[in-house]
């Protein structure tokens, strides 16, 4: 009898046994057939069971076929899903999708290289068909976006590999489109693929909380003020400020240095250089040169590098991170710098501090960064300021629903590079602002409290800003050529606008 209850108790281990192996051996997977080989993704659907339902169901019933991967920043990211990527207008692409969105499940799985990762738009709760692969751990945006996979063969990376790798033009785009294309994407049983990677548990971010992270909000700010250096921004109170002595150029102007709670205390700097007649361009080659340096002695490692627009200025950010020795201490430090272009001035603000802590102070980084003011300009006059509060046109970003939608950045490429070349832009933009501040801001509340009217106000405006893209495709080198473009689009738009209407509403009467 006791040989028949072990046997028994044996018996049901074992079937049990086989019946997980049989269940792990039939999750389903995801291959995604590109131009330039196989991605095959494998899915965490404990830690976001919506995200993988909608994926999967995409999958199969066919949305993902023919899109692109139509933003890759080597060194960080590659982005797909959007339908529009389908179409030939780039202009759209980025802002594609299914009707329905998931709401956000933000998990503790760290965002290291192959996890896949839901796109999202400033709502949190944005996520549609849109998705990005890591190329090199990106930890900055942990917990801040939904992972909810990852990929799982040799054959995967190597395609990673190679489409970050592609040439782009702006907004990252590729320039080959058919060289970054979804040809296919299928759902399969774990057990039809043979070369999976035996692969460890998703590496994740410590659970632990400290005073450090209580909200900003909470904690406040102290607002430094320099008239010398031409700048206002404020600093994280309870904070070290301070202005050491200038020995250098790269002797930072002001430094707040907040309370150890690792290896190392976070620090916020800024550095304040004079143009003497440099682009923002020219000023960031010569520091990626030296930067390089850096990085070819070992000790640094860029996560990723991309033009933004701060506070309707043109900015760079880098992110990076290195590991460095302090006697017989080893630090693991991350960074983040952000180089704004101001009128006369460029301004590096710099965020470090320990990899394991560096979240825990990046909003506060953030809030230093929008609050950032050149004191010597006027505000809500000069042409820096046409796009509106936070660096966004107002009704553009209400309509598009974030400042970083590639609407909202033509508008601002094209304000920064065409409009404002000339005397004449130049004018015509101080004009406008004293029309557009007038009533924008209440157009915009109106839209977010309103879904039917933010949907009309966009019918509007698109033809507008198609419009106005076709700045982009010439070339204005003289005044003259400034105004007969800029009447030419204010002709056509009242055309559109209103002689068009007046027509149709007459030829109705008759």
């Amino acid at each position: 009898m006791k040989r028949v209850l072990i046997f028994f108790t044996l018996a049901i281990i074992l079937i049990s046994i086989q019946n997980q192996s049989f269940a792990q051996s039939e999750d389903k997977l995801v291959v995604l057939e590109t131009s330039q080989g196989k991605i095959v993704i494998e899915f965490f659907p404990e830690d976001a069971p919506k995200h993988v339902a909608n994926f999967l169901n995409l999958t199969e019933s066919g949305f993902y076929d023919g899109v692109l991967f139509h933003r890759i920043i080597p060194g960080f990211m590659i982005q797909g899903g959007d339908p529009n990527t389908k179409n030939s207008d780039n202009s759209t692409w980025g802002l594609g999708g299914p009707d329905t969105s998931v709401d956000a499940e933000f998990n503790s799985i760290k965002h290291n290289r192959g996890i896949v990762s839901m796109a999202r738009s400033q709502d949190p709760n944005s996520g549609g068909s849109q998705f990005f692969i890591v190329h090199q751990n990106s930890n900055f945006l942990d917990q801040q976006y939904t992972v909810f996979g990852r990929i799982v063969t040799d054959e995967s990376f190597e395609t990673l590999d190679k489409i970050a790798s592609l040439e782009t033009g702006q907004r990252d785009i590729p320039v080959n489109t058919d060289e970054a294309k979804i040809t296919k994407a299928i759902s399969v049983n774990r057990s039809e693929v043979a070369d999976l990677l035996t692969l460890d548990e998703p590496e994740r971010v410590t659970e632990t909380m400290d005073v450090t992270e209580q909200p900003i909000e909470e904690m406040g700010s102290q607002m430094f003020e320099n008239e010398a250096l031409d700048v206002a921004f404020s600093a994280p109170e309870g904070w070290a400020l301070q202005q050491p002595p200038k020995t250098d150029e790269n002797t930072p102007d002001v430094v707040a240095v907040g309370p150890k709670v690792g290896d190392i205390n976070p620090v916020i700097s800024l550095r304040v250089f004079d143009k003497e007649g440099k682009t923002l361009d020219d000023f960031i080659q010569e520091k990626n040169e030296l930067l390089q340096e850096v990085v070819d002695g070992g000790t640094l490692e860029i996560i990723s590098q991309e033009e933004t627009i701060i506070n309707g200025k043109k900015a760079y950010v880098t992110n990076a991170k290195g590991v460095f020795q302090t006697g017989d201490l080893t630090l693991n430090v991350q960074f983040r710098e952000t180089t704004i272009s101001g009128p006369e001035k460029f301004y590096t603000f710099a965020y470090s501090n320990g990899i394991d802590d560096f979240n825990s102070q990046l909003a506060r980084f953030d809030d230093s960064l929008e609050s950032f003011k050149v004191l010597s300009e006027p505000t809500q006059q000069s042409g820096d300021n046409f796009m509106g509060e936070g660096g966004g046109c107002l009704i553009a970003t209400a309509t598009f629903d974030s400042e970083l939608a590639p609407q909202v950045q033509q508008l601002r490429e094209l304000r920064d590079n065409t409009i404002l070349s000339t005397k004449s832009g130049t004018e015509f933009m101080s004009g406008f602002n004293e029309l557009y501040y007038s009533f924008s801001p209440t157009i915009a509340d109106l839209e977010r409290e309103h879904p039917i009217f933010k949907e009309t106000v966009k019918l509007a405006i698109t033809p507008m800003l198609t419009s106005f893209s076709l700045l982009n495709y010439v070339n204005i080198d003289t005044e003259e050529e400034m105004l007969g473009y800029g009447i030419g689009i204010i002709m056509m738009n009242v055309g559109m606008y209103f002689v068009a209407p007046a027509i149709l509403i007459q030829r109705f009467r008759k």
